[in-house]
């Protein structure tokens, strides 16, 4: 006789395999998504070295920031010294206000 009966033992085997094929097949399925993601690109463009527009316009950014850290500081700088320029000014008048007595 051709036709046997399936026993659990014979089913066991090939439920895992199947099990197997369907989890690479899932698997292939999430790498080729994310591949084709921005994620992915980049990935991609990091690991290859090459910098895309996004690296160019942070590039941008920090050089803008970079221009205002620096206007920044002089504007400082020249608060400072008219802080100092009247620190010494209240000082000397001061020193010289007459005294009543």
């Amino acid at each position: 006789m051709l036709l046997r009966m399936v026993t659990p033992e014979d089913l066991i085997p090939l439920f895992g395999m199947a099990t197997g094929v369907i989890f690479i097949v899932a698997a292939a399925v999430v790498v080729i998504r994310v591949a084709q993601s921005q994620l992915g690109q980049a990935l991609a463009r990091r690991i290859s070295g090459r910098g895309g527009a996004g690296d160019q316009e942070l590039r941008e950014e920090v050089m803008e920031l970079r221009e205002m850290v620096s206007h920044l500081e002089q504007r400082l700088a020249e608060g400072e010294e008219r802080i100092d320029f009247t620190e010494r000014l209240l000082a000397r008048g001061q020193g010289e206000a007459p005294t009543h007595g």
